[in-house]
């Protein structure tokens, strides 16, 4: 062994002795608190999104992306939509889900506790028609719409059952329109193809679908000149205005503003998903839907206003006060971990402070130990001498006890201990010498 390491103020060894115990009560407290706080997410989670080309969709690989980059996997799956989504929730064959605005009060028998993750953005309804088959070629109340043909979605989606209140509301039969609930994409090819007078969405203005329609000659989208009306009816209901050339200024696309009504969607979770997602993902949708759009400003969403549900306290924190300070500058699960296990790091801090105390006098006692005890063989030899009259055997003996004490290995700040047993043992064989 290096003499820079045999001989220092400190024996390592006997430290790390006499810590031990402490460190693995320690190590042992820390274990069980992170076995009850699990504060790291699991790697994989399941978010219900909406039919192929849909907004809902589209914002799902956004989450997708934006949660890969803190090694989370999100799992995307397909449905017909809104209420699709709720039932998956309920089922838990899905941890989160995008849920339009009105959808929860249909089928709540069966209900799992969920929360939501805040608004994230208007879901206007879209009433194309064909301008051919508009009766007076402008429509701008559901009234207008008797003896044509509408497609108003599946049943999957919450448009169907969203339509069926506003037509009620109207004291329009339904049997006065020729409805049919037919997919997205099938709906759109038909309704281009002459085969439908009228198509319903209840979407974003990001589904591919909406901007293709808005475009489309021959095509117009109705303008709802009771929308403030409707926002009075249903709570779940707002006001919209899509702004004159907000599609195409070039093109002039709407060639004037066209008032329509919106549900808020809002992202759905059950009360069982980790903390920590749902951390991540409200702080995803502050990046994905804090920009200014058709239908809002900048930082006007996400929201934690119009909620049916109750907002979960991380999406609340995330959104009113964006990133926490320690991930802006350390990896996410770096942060996530010291932010959930502060408070019981600090328990456990106070409780052992003062059990650490007695680390100093069990190393003083380890190491003196290695020397005191040589006292009580030297003290056994001179009680000895003195009731034999022959001290040879005890002078070998003590010469053996000299040895075995000369090479004792003690810290430097205790060798005046053992200088002071070899002193005494000196002492002892020089009065067995005497005659």
């Amino acid at each position: 062994m290096p003499k820079t390491i045999r001989y220092t103020l400190l024996s390592l060894r006997d430290l790390a002795l006499s810590a031990g115990p402490f460190i693995a009560l320690t190590v042992a407290l820390l274990v069980l608190a992170y076995v009850w706080l699990d504060p790291n997410p699991p790697k994989r989670v399941t978010l219900a999104t909406g039919p192929a080309q849909s907004a809902y969709e589209e914002f799902g690989k956004r989450y997708a992306r934006l949660l890969a980059k803190e090694g989370i996997e999100v799992v995307l799956l397909p449905s017909e939509g809104s209420a699709a989504n709720l039932q998956l929730l309920r089922d838990g064959k899905a941890d989160l889900g995008f849920v339009q605005g009105g959808s929860n009060e249909a089928g709540t028998e069966g209900d799992v506790p969920l929360e939501s993750l805040g608004s994230l953005f208007l879901e206007p309804i879209w009433l194309f028609y064909r301008e051919a088959a508009a009766p007076h070629s402008t429509l701008a109340f559901l009234t207008q719409l008797k003896g044509l043909r509408v497609n108003v979605g599946t049943p999957g989606s919450g448009v169907p059952n969203l339509m069926a209140k506003l037509l009620e509301s109207n004291r329009i039969a339904p049997e006065s329109l020729k409805l049919s609930q037919l997919e997205q994409t099938p709906a759109t090819v038909a309704f281009l193809n002459g085969k439908l007078d009228a198509i319903v969405f209840a979407s974003a203005p990001e589904s591919l679908l909406v901007q293709m329609l808005l475009q489309t000659p021959g095509v117009k989208l109705m303008d709802f000149a009771q929308s403030e009306a409707y926002s009075r009816r249903f709570a779940f209901l707002s006001p919209a205005v899509l702004p004159r050339g907000v599609v195409d200024l070039a093109a002039n696309i709407p060639a004037q503003n066209v008032h329509l009504v919106a549900p808020t969607t809002t992202l759905l979770t059950r009360t069982s998903t980790h903390p920590a997602l749902l951390q991540l993902f409200a702080q995803a949708g502050n990046e994905i839907h804090g920009g200014a759009g058709w239908f809002k400003h900048a930082r006007e969403y996400p929201n934690i206003r119009n909620n049916e549900l109750p907002v979960a306290k991380e999406a609340e924190r995330a959104i009113q006060a964006g990133t926490p300070l320690l991930q802006r500058y350390l990896p996410f699960w770096v942060a996530n971990l010291v932010e959930r296990m502060w408070l019981v790091m600090g328990i456990i801090l106070a409780v052992l402070l003062p059990l650490s105390r007695v680390i100093p006098p069990l190393y003083e006692f380890r190491v003196r130990s290695r020397i005191f005890r040589w006292y009580a063989h030297l003290r056994d030899i001179e009680q000895r001498a003195e009731d034999l009259p022959d001290t040879a055997p005890l002078l070998d003996e003590l010469n053996q006890m000299d040895n075995r004490t000369a090479r004792i290995r003690v810290p430097l700040s205790h060798t005046d201990e053992l200088y002071a047993l070899r002193a005494n043992i000196q002492l002892v064989r020089q009065k067995l010498q005497r005659p």
